[in-house]
């Protein structure tokens, strides 16, 4: 498969990377700034060097042209205000989302939030935050032309990863380790039967792979 990703350099991103690199796939991360190219072809990606908050549908889909599978997993960070939630995490997984209906390209993976709600209410950067992915994933599931899954880790960590986890339509909070994350990322591309679904993720006690098949077609 070809694979794009949209937040390249993104800790989870670099994880599903490196994944699908070793299992045989050709994977491309979208990515702000050229000096983070080497680190994506350490994790075995192409680099492809593209500004989403500045892009146009045209330019993300020429990106996108012939891959299987996209993933967004871009988000604004931590760090960054209200802003910025409505230009990457909103904005620039539409922008995504149009972009694979131009580009044809139909299976949609969205690493979104625990607790995402387009009628969350509050101020906060969180809140906005909550509000902005909310809104991002309601639009992934307007699209027809999407085969789309959504997918909701708890609170993210660098614990090494188990293998083990929860994987539901809910799931109530809970940690999960970054490593976990992106082997049920991997997994889900791989799975179609997932289309449609929009899923929590915390660690737990099921094997990534099984739990993966016990929720497609659900």
């Amino acid at each position: 498969m070809r694979i794009v990703i949209a937040g390249g350099h993104g800790q989870i991103a670099l994880r599903l990377e490196r994944l699908l690199a070793a299992r045989g796939d050709e994977v491309a991360g979208i990515i702000r700034r050229a000096e983070q190219a080497d680190d994506l072809r350490e994790a075995g990606a192409e680099p492809v060097v593209l500004d989403l908050e500045s892009a146009s549908v045209d330019e993300v889909a020429e990106r996108l042209r012939g891959a299987d599978a996209a993933v967004f997993a871009a988000g604004a960070g931590p760090g960054s205000g209200t802003a910025r939630k409505e230009t990457v995490d909103k904005a620039a997984a539409v922008l995504f989302a149009d972009a694979a209906v131009r580009a044809g390209v139909r299976r949609f993976v969205v690493v979104s939030s625990m607790a995402a709600d387009p009628e969350h209410q509050g101020d906060e950067v969180f809140d906005v935050y909550l509000r902005a992915k909310g809104e991002a994933d309601a639009y992934v599931r307007s699209l027809d032309a999407l085969d789309w899954t959504i997918l909701r880790p708890g609170a993210l960590t660098d614990d090494a990863g188990t293998g083990l986890v929860r994987l539901e339509a809910r799931t109530g909070r809970g940690p999960v380790p970054r490593d976990d994350v992106a082997a049920v990322l991997a997994e889900l591309v791989d799975t179609p039967a997932t289309t449609g679904l929009t899923l929590e993720l915390v660690s737990g006690s099921t094997p990534v792979s099984v739990a993966v098949k016990s929720v497609a077609g659900n």
